[in-house]
């Protein structure tokens, strides 16, 4: 008796649905899940219903033959584990399972007993996986053609390069550190979106979307690594070829500032805070708002991939009488006392950068863009403890 409790038990409070039908197809027993999963809100009516209630067709015309053929052949059209199938609720509406048959002999009779598996939510899954997918491979396909245009691009601004600088030895030397940090700096990045494109491909199998999205923010990111480098490259040919002037205009530095601490914040590694104040009793100045803030999301950009995780990034604007000073403090890798006397020439890298990406030209951009403005450049730095650019500009 015990045991027949225990089994009553087990079978009420099962998570899947179980099913018990005689040899004509009639349903004896249905548990709570089954009925929660067809929609009925009692047993009371689909005790003695033929199963086929439950299907939709053509299995709900086939079901009766299934059991003939079983009586008469003994070949086993329903009975076994792991049938994926579609069932239908008492609404109408259609859903997958996956469905598992057994069948138990007694001395005078044989029943049926299914085992139902909601494949609902997984079947969204793979829909949403595929959309997924999709819709990555289009985006891979679109940047990658905009990867393309830019290294065209790129192509052409070197044609122009040698117009830039007049002495032969200096020309050579660009060129030599060009091709060195060229091809280190665009090797990395493609390297990785090509493992992580081919990566992905093995993850969607699996459904694996942890992994599909990790790989897609590495592609994300070095294409921003390859996009900075030729952004970097074409302000370089720009700058050269004298087609970047200052337009300056009044505006408010304060919202100004705001509104490039919150695009840079998104920017920020693990934990990275942009903490950015203001001082003075105005915030009107008379700046080019472009190349100002070219300037300031370089110095931003730097002090993020030189600090490590949870740091804290310094970004203050003082206004005075006609004057304005920009500061940017970090507590990263900082600079050596010994380059710094070449810290805004360009491709200058300091030897303690080590796998970090960069070009080399964004300071050198910089203070050509804050010299445009009338304005200077300077930067205190201690190697291990942090570097600190200060803008200043007189309007």
């Amino acid at each position: 008796m015990e045991r027949e409790k225990l089994l009553i038990a087990i079978i009420e409070n099962a998570i899947d649905g179980i099913i018990t039908i005689d040899d004509r197809g009639l349903i004896e027993n249905i548990n709570p899940a089954a009925l929660e999963l067809f929609g009925y809100p009692s047993r009371d009516v689909l005790l003695g219903k033929n199963v086929s209630v439950l299907m939709p067709e053509p299995d709900k015309s086939k079901h009766d033959s299934y059991l003939a053929n079983y009586e008469n052949t003994g070949k086993k059209k329903i009975i076994g584990i792991g049938r994926e199938v579609t069932g239908q609720r008492k609404d109408g509406s259609i859903f997958p399972f996956r469905l598992g048959v057994s069948e138990i002999k007694f001395s005078d009779r044989r029943i049926y007993t299914g085992f139902i598996h909601d494949l609902s939510r997984q079947k969204e899954d793979e829909i949403k996986i595929k959309s997924y997918t999709e819709e990555l491979e289009e985006k891979i396909k679109e940047r990658t053609r905009e990867l393309m245009k830019s290294i065209n691009e790129l192509e052409s601004a070197k044609e122009h390069m040698s117009a830039l600088f007049q002495k032969e030895r200096e020309l050579n030397q660009l060129k030599t550190r060009f091709v060195s940090m060229a091809s280190h700096e665009f090797r990395t990045p493609l390297s990785s979106i090509q493992l992580s494109a081919s990566l992905i491909n093995k993850y969607v199998e699996k459904h694996d979307v942890e992994s599909v999205e990790k790989h897609t923010s590495k592609i994300k990111n070095s294409i921003n690594n390859l996009t900075t480098i030729l952004n970097d490259f074409l302000s370089l040919e720009k700058l050269e070829a004298g087609k970047v002037e200052a337009n300056a205009q009044w505006f408010d530095i304060f919202s100004f500032s705001e509104e490039i601490a919150e695009e840079m914040q998104l920017m920020t590694k693990q934990k990275q805070t942009i903490v950015y104040e203001h001082k003075g009793t105005t915030g009107q100045v008379f700046l080019d708002q472009n190349l100002l803030k070219n300037c300031i999301i370089n110095l931003i950009s730097n002090a993020i991939k030189y600090s490590g995780e949870d740091t804290m990034i310094q970004f203050n604007s003082i206004v005075k009488e006609h004057e304005l000073i920009i500061d940017i403090k970090d507590n990263g890798i900082g600079i050596p006392k010994s380059e710094m006397n070449n810290l805004f020439e360009p491709f200058f890298r300091a030897h303690n950068t080590g796998d970090i990406p960069g070009t080399g030209l964004g300071l050198n951009i910089v203070k050509r863009y804050v010299g445009l403005m009338n304005g200077t450049c300077t930067c205190e730095s201690e190697q291990n403890s942090g570097t600190t650019f200060r803008l200043h500009f007189k309007f």
